[in-house]
C-alpha cells in the first residue's frame, strides 16, 4: 500500500472523482492490452469527510468482462501488496493495486465491472496495429449535444475548440502504436520518479512581524533510491533515501525584499518507520540513520557549514481517541565543521529532542528542543489545523502557527540569540 499523501496531491489525483465523504475509485493502468497481457487495477480511497476513515481493501477483486454482444466472463484480480486496514486522515488518500491477465480469446472493446462496486471501466483488447478504437484517431468535429436544447448550433465553432486546446476536426488516438522495439522511456521514468518521491520534513510558509515583517518558509522531500516490490516487505537496501530540505528567512521589510539567509540541507539516510509493532498495533518502533550537510551557500565571513552523522529512533503510540503520539530524538555526531563556525555544536547541541501529536483528522502539535552548551538552548513549537475544518473549506493544507525562541533561526546567526518570534501562515505537509 502506498503511503499517505497530502491533500494538495490528493486533489490532483482525484480530480475526476465525484464528491463524496469517503469513496473508492478504480482505474486501469492502460487503455489497451491484448489477451495474455498483464494489467493493473488501481484503487484510490479518498477521505473527503470531517473525521478519519478506515479502509479495508479486499485481497481479490472479481471482474466481469463484457463484449459488445453482452457475452460475459468473470476473472479474479489479486492484490499486489500486503492487505491491511488503513486509517486515512481527512483530506488524505491511500492507494492499492490489483493485478490480473486479460483473458484469452477477447477482442475489441470490453466493459469491465468490479463486482460490488458502481461504475464501469473500459479496455480495448485488440492489438494496437488492428485496433479501430484505441489505435485510430477520431475524425469528427467537436459537438455539444446540450446546445440543441438551448436553440444553439450543436457543432462547436473552431475558435471555441481551439480555446479548449483541441483540434476542431480530428482527435488523437487514445493509444499510439509504438515503433518496433521502442519503449516509452519518458512515461516509465516519470512514473518511477513519482512513486519514489515523498514528503520529508514539514513544508510551510509563515510570516511574523517582530524585528520587522519577515517570512520563514521550508520545502522538503525525500527520494527512495530502490523501489521495493508491492507484493512483499522491502529488503534492507530498499530503505535508502536521498533527502533535501531548504529553509529560508525572507526580509519583507526592506525595500528590495532580500532573502536574509537560506540553509541548504541535503542528506542520505536509511529509514524504516516500523521495524517492530506490538500485538495490539498501538506501539511501533522504527529507525532512521544517515549523514547530512548544512550550509548557507555564502563565501567569506558569512559562510556557514557543517556535517553530521545521526541516529534517530522513531517511537510511536496509537492513542484510543484516534490520535498518535510520536517521539523522534535525533542524535548527532558532528564532523568537518567549517572554520567560520567552529563552535556551532555548542549552540546546536548533540540532540534534537522532538515530539509530535497528530489526530486522524489532520491536526498536529509538535515541539523541538536543542540543548546547547551553557544554556544556549533553542525551542520551536508548531501547530497545524486543517483548513477544511475552517471557513476556508475549499483550501488544501493547514493553518500553521509557529513559535521559535533562542539560537539558530538561521545558520548565519547560529550564535546570536534572537528575540522570540511568533509566525502564522500555511502548511502544506506536516
Amino acid at each position: 500500500m502506498f503511503p499517505y499523501a497530502p491533500a494538495a496531491v490528493a486533489a490532483a489525483v482525484l480530480a475526476m472523482a465525484s464528491a463524496a465523504q469517503a469513496a473508492t475509485t478504480y482505474q486501469l493502468d492502460r487503455t489497451q492490452a491484448s489477451s495474455g497481457e498483464a494489467i493493473e487495477i488501481r484503487g484510490t480511497f479518498f477521505n473527503d469527510g470531517t473525521t478519519a476513515a478506515t479502509w479495508q481493501p479486499p485481497r481479490q477483486l472479481v471482474l466481469q468482462w463484457r463484449d459488445r454482444e453482452g457475452r460475459a466472463q468473470r476473472t479474479v484480480a489479486h492484490a499486489a501488496g500486503e492487505v491491511v486496514p488503513a486509517t486515512v486522515p481527512v483530506n488524505n488518500f491511500v492507494r492499492m493495486v490489483w493485478r490480473t491477465v486479460v483473458p484469452a480469446g477477447l477482442t475489441g472493446l470490453q466493459a469491465i465491472a468490479i463486482e460490488g462496486e458502481p461504475g464501469l471501466l473500459a479496455l480495448d483488447t485488440s492489438t494496437r496495429e488492428r485496433s479501430a478504437i484505441a489505435g485510430t484517431p477520431a475524425v469528427a468535429p467537436v459537438t455539444d449535444p446540450s446546445a440543441a436544447q438551448r436553440g444553439e448550433p450543436v457543432v462547436v465553432p473552431p475558435i471555441a475548440a481551439a480555446q479548449m486546446g483541441v483540434d476542431p476536426n480530428v482527435g488523437a488516438a487514445p493509444v499510439t502504436a509504438p515503433q518496433q522495439g521502442r519503449v516509452d522511456y519518458a512515461a516509465n521514468a516519470w512514473e518511477s520518479f513519482r512513486n519514489a518521491l515523498s514528503p520529508y520534513e514539514p513544508v510551510y510558509f509563515v510570516v511574523g512581524t517582530r524585528g520587522g515583517t519577515n517570512a520563514r518558509f521550508q520545502i522538503s522531500m525525500k527520494y527512495r533510491l530502490f523501489q521495493p516490490p508491492v507484493d512483499r516487505p522491502s529488503a534492507f537496501y530498499q530503505n535508502f533515501y536521498l533527502g533535501y530540505t531548504q529553509t529560508s528567512l525572507w526580509d519583507l521589510d526592506s525595500p528590495s525584499k532580500p532573502f536574509y539567509d537560506t540553509t541548504y540541507n541535503p542528506s542520505v539516510f536509511w529509514m524504516s518507520e516500523s521495524l517492530w509493532q506490538s500485538a495490539s498495533q498501538r506501539f511501533s518502533a522504527g529507525l532512521a540513520t544517515g549523514v547530512d550537510h548544512q550550509s548557507n551557500g555564502r563565501d567569506g565571513d558569512d559562510s556557514r557549514s557543517m556535517n553530521s552523522a545521526y541516529v534517530q529512533p522513531i517511537l510511536a503510540y496509537r492513542l484510543g481517541n484516534g490520535s498518535t503520539f510520536s517521539f523522534t530524538p535525533k542524535i548527532r555526531q558532528y564532523f568537518s565543521i567549517a572554520s567560520e563556525n567552529p563552535d556551532i555544536r555548542d549552540y546546536r547541541g548533540r540532540v534534537d529532542w522532538r515530539a509530535r501529536w497528530t489526530t486522524d483528522d489532520g491536526m498536529m502539535i509538535s515541539g523541538m528542543w536543542r540543548d546547547g552548551k551553557d544554556g544556549k538552548d533553542s525551542w520551536q513549537a508548531d501547530f497545524a489545523y486543517p483548513l477544511k475544518r475552517t471557513w476556508f473549506s475549499g483550501l488544501n493544507g493547514f493553518l500553521h502557527l509557529q513559535y521559535v525562541n533562542g539560537y539558530g533561526q538561521s545558520l548565519l546567526d547560529y550564535n546570536v540569540r534572537q528575540p522570540d518570534q511568533f509566525r502564522i501562515g500555511l502548511m502544506l505537509v506536516h
